[in-house]
């Protein structure tokens, strides 16, 4: 039996927030016995029927894209691809600012070793159906209001951590401590405090 503990964590490529609790939870697997599990969420989707600003409705418009081809991957070869392709999408996105486009998503399948003709499913709406399954099984857990990232800790689901840094090391490690605490908590909500600064994604 493992005492490893189990993180599952839902993310879209084009949200910074969740790229940036990306980055800190695989600096937890470094200092913490924790497995963690990723899975699709698309913002695009979740923002689909909502009144939602227009430069927001543009910044979604290409989202579609990347959410599909990493479905699409993990369809032809299982969870375990999910990681390599949404850091090498979120290292042109989020990194190197690059717009998304056809060029980006081959490069990012090229540099995760997969096949060239999943960048075609940027396009197939076809696989929309199995984004929202994969969508739902993170948001439904969580509720309303929120997005990416999402993580749940040995099946407690909440929104966040939201970071504007990346902890490292031991830091990563005691905010670990501190989800892992309040997810045992079955009445435990909400933390918040307003947001200052930019984002940090170094």
């Amino acid at each position: 039996m493992s005492d490893k503990t189990n993180a599952d964590f839902w993310f879209d490529p084009l949200c910074p927030f969740a790229w940036i609790t990306s980055r800190w939870i695989l600096e937890v697997e470094q200092v913490r016995d924790i497995e963690v599990t990723w899975h699709v969420m698309s913002l695009a989707y979740l923002n689909q029927d909502k009144d939602i600003p227009d430069d927001y409705r543009e910044m979604l418009r290409p989202a579609w894209g990347p959410v599909r081809v990493c479905l699409a991957a993990e369809q032809r070869h299982g969870r375990q691809v999910l990681l390599p392709l949404y850091t090498a999408m979120g290292k042109r996105i989020h990194l190197e600012q690059q717009p998304i486009s056809r060029e980006l998503i081959a490069a990012a399948v090229a540099e995760a070793g997969l096949e060239a003709d999943l960048v075609d499913a940027m396009d197939d709406s076809s696989l929309d159906e199995a984004v929202a399954r994969s969508h739902h099984e993170g948001m439904d857990q969580v509720g309303d209001d929120v997005g990416t990232p999402t993580i749940a800790i040995e099946g407690a689901a909440f929104f966040g951590p939201v970071l504007s840094s990346i902890p490292r090391g031991e830091e990563a490690g005691q905010l670990w401590d501190g989800c892992v605490a309040v997810a045992k908590v079955p009445y435990f909500y909400e933390l918040k405090r307003s947001r200052t600064g930019e984002l940090d994604f170094s």
